[in-house]
Formats: C-alpha cells, structure tokens, sequence
C-alpha cells in the first residue's frame, strides 16, 4: 500500500549525506554488504526487514558491462534521432495520443506538462511499457553502489528501495528493471518514486510497471517538479540565416527572443518566435547542420537524462508527435569518431578545460570547451568538433 512518504523521505535524505561522505566502496563485496547492513538497520528496519532485503543479493557483474558500454551516446543527432524515431514509433505514439487523451490532458491539467513530452519519454524509456529491463533492481543498485564510479549516487537509492520494500512496494527478489535500478514504463529510481509517485488509478498503490495512469501521472510530477513551465515551449527548429554571428551559441549562453529575433532566427516551419522570455540556440552538429532555439523548459529535461543528443532527440520527437515537421539535417561537417573524440578531449583537459570525464561523448562540458578553443583559434565557434579543430590542437 502507497503511504505518505514525506517522513520516510526526509529520512532517506538524511542517510544520503552520511552516505555520500562516507563513499564506502569496494572491496570485497561480502565485506561491503555487512557494512551496509549497519546502515539499513540504522534507517529503522529491523534485523526482518533487512535479512529480507538482502537476501539472495548479488553483485551482477553484467550491470557493470551496460554501464560501460553507452556506445550509443557517441552517436550525432541525426543518426541517434534517426536511429530512435521510426515510423513505428511515431505511429504507435500519435495513437496512444488518441488512445490515452484524457489520461494525457489530467497530466497537463494537473502538472503542466504537455503529451507530446510524457510520450516521448515512454516510447525512448520502455517502447511504451514494452521493455522496461531484465535486470533484478535491488542487485543492479548493490553493483552501482559497491563500484567505485558513482557510490555517492547509488548507494542512497538502495536506501529508498529498501524504504519501498518496508512498505511492500517493492520487492528485492523480484522486481525488475534497467540496468541503473531505474523501474517502470517511464524508469524512476526508488528515490523519485518515494518523493513522486503518483496513484493515477486510484488502486491505493504506485505501480509503474503495469499501470499506465500511475507511470504517466508520476512522470508529470517528476519533470514538474525539476521546474517546468506550463504552457510554454520547449524546442523550436530555426534557421540560420546567411552571415549568422555565431558568437551567442550553446546551453550556457541565453539571450532574450527579441535578441533571437533581431538576428534573424525564425522557426523554419514559419510564423515568429514566442513572445518574451529567454532562449539559447542549440547546434548540435554545428552551424551547417540541424538549428534549434530552446527554452527553459529544454534544461529541466536534462534532469530527466543527462545525455543531450538524448534529450534534444526527446524535445524533438515530443514535437514531431504534436505534428511538427520532419527537422532539416542540413549537410554538416564531418564530427570526429569515439577514439578522436577522446583524443581531442584529452587534449583539451591539457589546455585547462574542464570536459569531465574521457569518454568519447561530445557532452556539455566538452562543446562549451570546443566553443573556446574555436574562439581562441578564429575558427566558426559552433561548438562542434571536427578533424580541422582536432588537428589544430
């Protein structure tokens, strides 16, 4: 049975300060879980619910191959959209548009967030509910957590997953999910589900992996709760028109529309920007391929996945469900591949750049460092990596 779970909440987050300073990881793994039996009885369970908990548990040495393995990533926008927006898809997402439109309208209603969105991260997450991962939840965590990557993330969700198993919500031997402990048809963490699960069918429980009204309406509470702005947009596809001054580019530099505007950005479908506001303009494979203007609303979506071609392709396909046209993938510039890619990283760590880790990935951090590097050299700062800039370097 779903309970108030503000008290439990506030417990958890305490449990995640200690836990995040004390970083406990590695190690043998035996060893590791005595440890974190101490904290779980230390969170209130008894020596029941905690044996209960753990038992069976397991490090899945598969977990750590997926977590290492986000090949797709590298991928550009235009092969990762293409890749993840079929026909199929699009159909099946522009049904359930119909199918589930007074479901949808409750979640904008209630939460401010439009269809389009909520359906593009059920189809991306789950294919709409129809994959939402083999991996046993409570062990994907244990692993995540035991690795010495991300304990500081990890180890807290462990704490909320064995508050939802005190509740009965959850069930250590059982429930399934993704490789990262993410449960349901639109993949929550056990954290998200204590501060943000939803009853949308009014069965007195939240559960995300056969109901749809309670994954769709606890989806809404989530991206609501990062900062969305009702009725307001998110993603426009603009063009660039001739002689663009690239100095204003990228999720850290936001202008206000009518700046937009004076340069002579307009939606590429026609008609005019929105009126007020900010926006920031969005070159994910430079200045010769596809343009898109984003809005506030585009950054609380990053709090959703951290990968920005995902997100862009999300806020994108969102757009393409509501009926928007197909974007125009221009004819950019060759990007670098996965091993020059982080060869140009590490070149640009050497200059004193701040790109996080050495993955391959062209993320935020590593544009904004390519964006300097193409001021510093006089190149077009588009902040899109090619084998001109690379060799510079």
């Amino acid at each position: 049975m779903w309970r108030s779970f503000s008290g439990a909440l506030a417990l958890v987050l305490g449990l995640t300060t200690t836990s995040a300073q004390a970083a406990t990881c590695g190690g043998d793994f035996t060893t590791w879980l005595h440890d974190l039996r101490a904290d779980l009885l230390a969170a209130g369970g008894t020596e029941a619910e905690v044996s209960r908990f753990l038992r069976g548990a397991a490090a899945d040495p598969k977990v750590l191959a997926a977590d290492r393995r986000q090949g797709v990533f590298q991928r550009n926008f235009t092969d990762f959209s293409r890749r993840l927006i079929s026909a199929d898809r699009l159909n099946k997402a522009r049904a359930k548009l119909k199918s589930e439109a007074s479901l949808l309208a409750r979640a904008e209603k209630e939460y401010g967030v439009p269809p389009g969105i909520l359906l593009a991260f059920w189809a991306f997450e789950t294919d709409f509910g129809a994959v939402q991962g083999e991996f046993n939840t409570r062990n994907a965590l244990l692993t995540l957590a035991h690795d010495c990557r991300r304990p500081g993330l990890f180890r807290p969700q462990i704490l909320a997953a064995f508050e939802l198993s005190r509740r009965g919500d959850f069930d250590p031997a059982t429930t399934k999910g993704a490789w990262a402990g993410e449960i349901g048809m639109v993949q929550m963490l056990p954290a998200d589900l204590l501060a943000r699960g939803v009853d949308g069918d009014g069965d007195g429980r939240v559960d995300l992996q056969s109901s749809v009204a309670d994954a769709l309406l606890s989806g809404a509470a989530l991206i609501r709760d990062h900062g969305w702005q009702a009725a307001a947009p998110w993603i426009t596809e603009v063009r660039l028109p001739q002689g663009f001054d690239l100095s204003h580019n990228g999720l850290n530099d936001w202008l206000p529309v009518a700046d937009w505007r004076a340069k002579g950005l307009r939606p590429r479908e026609g008609g005019d920007l929105p009126e007020g506001g900010e926006a920031a303009l969005l070159l994910p494979q430079g200045r010769l391929g596809p343009a898109f203007l984003v809005w506030p609303n585009f950054r609380v979506l990053t709090e959703w996945n951290q990968s920005l071609t995902y997100v862009t392709t999300a806020a994108y396909f969102a757009t393409r469900i509501e009926g928007a046209a197909v974007f125009d993938p221009g004819d950019p510039v060759p990007g670098l591949n996965p091993e020059q890619m982080k060869t140009l990283q590490q070149k640009l760590k050497q200059r004193g750049h701040d790109v996080g880790n050495v993955d391959g990935i062209l993320g935020l951090m590593t544009r904004e460092a390519v964006r300097r590097e193409q001021i510093r050299l006089g190149l077009p700062p588009d902040a899109w990596p090619d084998q001109r800039l690379l060799e510079q370097l």
